[in-house]
Order: structure tokens, then C-alpha cells, then sequence
């Protein structure tokens, strides 16, 4: 492990050199497409040989998870370590090898609360792109009250038995298995859930996609009819995260994670798609854009890399034990915000031909699609509002209405 200036740079050297020979140039440039994106799974394919390499490559290097240990599937990489390879990657646009809901969120909550057993099986299997994950947490009515949901495991010995109904699970209808939220106890609001891990193709569990404005959605509906969950998957590795009943002590550190994930829409170095558009526009009409437009571009600019530099400070803030447990609801609200902002100036720039829905040349809307789809980023993983009000309350100490 190194920390040590000198030792840093010889390992900057190294990654630099290793992202060289490892990274096909195909793999470098921006996202275009869902299928763009390797997710794993079970029933993963890959879009070509460059994406199917650059997998492999990072799969055997540890560099999916390479914050994670070795022996659960990744690098072993410090903190010092982990960001120069994010920087490294950064500079070359190399798209991330693996993405995936375990990696993001419930591998931080397996290596926080997870027995040996869950985390030899579940976290290698995420590393390795094996399994595909989905979350379970909000129900119809459900939303921000998340701890008045309402989906039961009623306690059968060795099993529990699962009904209820879960919506806005991301990518459920192409998930293997879900990380779920499940009331075992109806007497206490809060020390009444259970962090439960069950396989999708299991009998009783069905999928239903939601249709948003953009024309498409990852969302979807989830439903649980006599669904059986076993109490354990073998030899230390229970069918549960953490303690029967204290399931919400997961789900809120699992929502610090998800909502980290959310904020780095609004990261510094997704404004290449913003020059980019700029650049296309050029092109196609021959006409330099407004110096209005261009000024608030460079401010854009400017405040999306402040945040990312924020967003450096509070990860190293939060892995030394210095973190304040509301930062990622700040993260989160000006992440999202950023986003929708870059979405905004990218159809500024696009002009009429932004408000394109099917042609070849927007490849088939992407820009009117990615902007309409801008607008539930102020809802997923916790809305807006309720952010603002956890800022204010955890981070200013304002009085309550």
C-alpha cells in the first residue's frame, strides 16, 4: 500500500501505463447509449469485444471495486490510491467497466454490516459482474415516510413469506436479485424491518415497467405474492443484512451510498458533453453561440468542478471518520440541481433541434429525452424538498417550522 508522496507518484506512473495497455480506445470515448453501460448479471451480454476487454482487464486487475479488499473481489487500493486512479481514468474518459447497484449500494452496506459468509459470496459475485442487483425500498405511499411501508414477512421458522408491492425499483424487470426493505414486526415503526436479500426469479415476484415523459424509464413496479425468503443461504451468510427487525440501521447507511451516487451526475468532468454540443452546433450552422450562452456555460463549468472538489474533500472527510452524516444529502441536492442545469444548457445550445423526438441525427431524441429524464433525479433517493430540510436542520441547526 502506498501513501507516501514519491510512492504515489510511482503508482500514478504505473496506472497511467497499465490504463494505456488495458483501455481500448472504444472504451474511451463518451457514453452514447444504454448499451454503452455493462451492468453484469446473469444475463449480461456485451455490446462488443473493446467493452467485453476492458471488463476483463479490470475484472482480474481487482479495478471493478478496487477499494475493496482483495479477498472479496477487488484491488485492495487505499484512499490515496483509489483516487489517482480515478483521476488517471478521468483523464482519459475511460468509461467505467462495471455498473452496478452492488457496487454503488450494497456492497458499502455488506462490508459495513454484512457477515463473512454474505461477503465472501455476495461481494466477490458483484466484483466479478455476476449478479445484477436491485433495490426494494419505496411502496405507493411510501415515498419519503419510508418507514410506513407496508410490504410483510410473515415468519414462517426457517423462511419468511413476502407480499406487498415496491415501485420505482430501478431496473427491476432486468435485475437477478433485490436488496429489500420488509416489515416483520407491526408493532414498532422503526425497529420493524428487515434487510432482506432474495433471488428475482424466485416464484411470486413479478415486474411491471413505468412509462415516464422521456419516453422510456429504468423504473419500475414490484410485486410480491407469497414470495419465500429463506433465513439463511448456507453457512454464515443469512438471507438478511445486519439483525431481524433493525433493518432501517442498513437502509439509512445504504442511503448515504445511494445518494452519493446521485450527486456525481453533477460532477466537473461530465461537461465534455456540454463542449461537445457546442462543437456540433458549430458545425451544423456555422454560428458561434450568443456570449450569454457562453458565459453561463463557463460558469456552469466552474461551479460543476467546485463541486467535484467538494465531493473529494467530503469522501476523505467521511472514510477518516470526519464527516458529517448529512453531507450526502447536501451532495445529493446540488448534484441533482447540476444535472438538471447541464441538461438545460445542453438543449440551450441545441437550439430547435433539441426538441427533435425521433430522427437519426439527435439519435432518436437523446437530448429532449435526457432532459425530461433530468426531472426525477429531484425525486430518486430522496426528493429535493426533503433534502433542503435535512440540510437546514442537521447542517445550519435552523429552527423547525
Amino acid at each position: 500500500m502506498t501513501d507516501q508522496p514519491d510512492e504515489l507518484e510511482t503508482f500514478r506512473t504505473e496506472t497511467r501505463a497499465w490504463l494505456e495497455a488495458h483501455c481500448p480506445a472504444e472504451m474511451r470515448e463518451p457514453v452514447r447509449d444504454d448499451d454503452d453501460v455493462y451492468w453484469g448479471g446473469r444475463n449480461a451480454t456485451f455490446k462488443n469485444d473493446a467493452q467485453r476487454a476492458w471488463f476483463e482487464a479490470c475484472r482480474v486487475k481487482g479495478y471493478t471495486v478496487p477499494a475493496w479488499p482483495k479477498a472479496y473481489g477487488g484491488a485492495g487500493l487505499n484512499a490515496a490510491e483509489a483516487k489517482v486512479l480515478r483521476q488517471e481514468m478521468s483523464r482519459i474518459g475511460a468509461r467505467p467497466p462495471l455498473s452496478s447497484f452492488g457496487i454503488w449500494m450494497l456492497g458499502p452496506a455488506l462490508l459495513q454490516f454484512g457477515t463473512e459468509g454474505q461477503k465472501q459470496r455476495f461481494l466477490n459475485e458483484i466484483a466479478r459482474g455476476e449478479i445484477r442487483w436491485c433495490q426494494g425500498y419505496s411502496e405507493p405511499g411510501s415515498g419519503s415516510d419510508l418507514v410506513s411501508m407496508q410490504t410483510f414477512g410473515e415468519d414462517r421458522g426457517d423462511h419468511w413469506v413476502v407480499n406487498g408491492q415496491k415501485i420505482w425499483t430501478s431496473y427491476a424487470d432486468e435485475a437477478d436479485w433485490i436488496f429489500c426493505l420488509v416489515r416483520t414486526d407491526k408493532d414498532d415503526k422503526y425497529k420493524g424491518i428487515t434487510f432482506m436479500l432474495f433471488d428475482m426469479a424466485g416464484g411470486g415476484v413479478s415486474t411491471k415497467p413505468i412509462l415516464l415523459i422521456s419516453g422510456n424509464s429504468p423504473f419500475c413496479e414490484t410485486f410480491f405474492d407469497d414470495v419465500t425468503v429463506p433465513k439463511s443461504y448456507g453457512e454464515d451468510c443469512p438471507g438478511y443484512v445486519g439483525e431481524i427487525n433493525r433493518g432501517w440501521d442498513v437502509a439509512k447507511y445504504l442511503l448515504g451510498h445511494e445518494r452519493e451516487m446521485i450527486s456525481g451526475l453533477g460532477g466537473g468532468e461530465r461537461t465534455a458533453a456540454i463542449g461537445s454540443a457546442m462543437k456540433r452546433h458549430s458545425a451544423k450552422t456555422g454560428d458561434e453561440l450568443d456570449p450569454v450562452l457562453r458565459a453561463e456555460l463557463a460558469l456552469f463549468d466552474v461551479d460543476a468542478l467546485a463541486f467535484t472538489a467538494m465531493g473529494e474533500k467530503f469522501m476523505d472527510e467521511m472514510k477518516s471518520g470526519k464527516g458529517h452524516p448529512a453531507q450526502p444529502n447536501m451532495m445529493k441536492y446540488v448534484g441533482t440541481e447540476l444535472n438538471k442545469r447541464r441538461h438545460e444548457l445542453m438543449m440551450s445550445v441545441g437550439g430547435s433541434r433539441s426538441l427533435e423526438w425521433d430522427s437519426e441525427e439527435t439519435g432518436g431524441g437523446k437530448p429532449s429525452r435526457g432532459w425530461l429524464r433530468t426531472k426525477a433525479n429531484s425525486i430518486e433517493g430522496g426528493t429535493s424538498e426533503v433534502m433542503l430540510n435535512v440540510i437546514s436542520k442537521r447542517i445550519l441547526e435552523l429552527p423547525g417550522a
